[in-house]
């Protein structure tokens, strides 16, 4: 069976809400990323730092490096700038669109198969 159920790049919006949400850095990150269902099927830390450095080249999001942190090494922190801010809500508009179709097609789908085979899918 074919995995088709991610929308494409839906990675940057998750992003992009997780830092409006505070300064994190890519770790982080990855991990919250769970909560948008990426739980049972992870996302790659290469794909998530490639739009994290898509999107900081996009001015979408800047980030430094925080050396206080911890004992441990440097890491890069990063936060939303005020364009990420309006990508942001330009996905939010994308997504209710998206949502709306895939609404009006399972319908249709369920509609034609009660027809269909006088059954109920769920």
């Amino acid at each position: 069976m074919p995995r088709w159920r991610r929308i494409a790049r839906f990675v940057q919006p998750c992003l992009l809400l997780l830092l409006h949400q505070g300064r994190s850095h890519g770790y982080n990150l990855i991990e919250n990323l769970r909560t948008f269902g990426f739980a049972e099927d992870p996302v790659d830390s290469s794909v998530v730092y490639r739009y994290l450095r898509e999107m900081e080249k996009d001015a979408l999001v800047a980030s430094e490096w925080d050396t206080e942190a911890s004992a441990g090494p440097a890491r890069r922190v990063y936060h939303i700038t005020e364009e990420g801010d309006r990508a942001l809500a330009w996905w939010v508009a994308s997504l209710r669109e998206t949502d709306r179709v895939l609404h009006r097609f399972l319908q249709a789908y369920h509609q034609h198969m009660e027809e269909d085979h006088g059954e109920h899918y769920g």
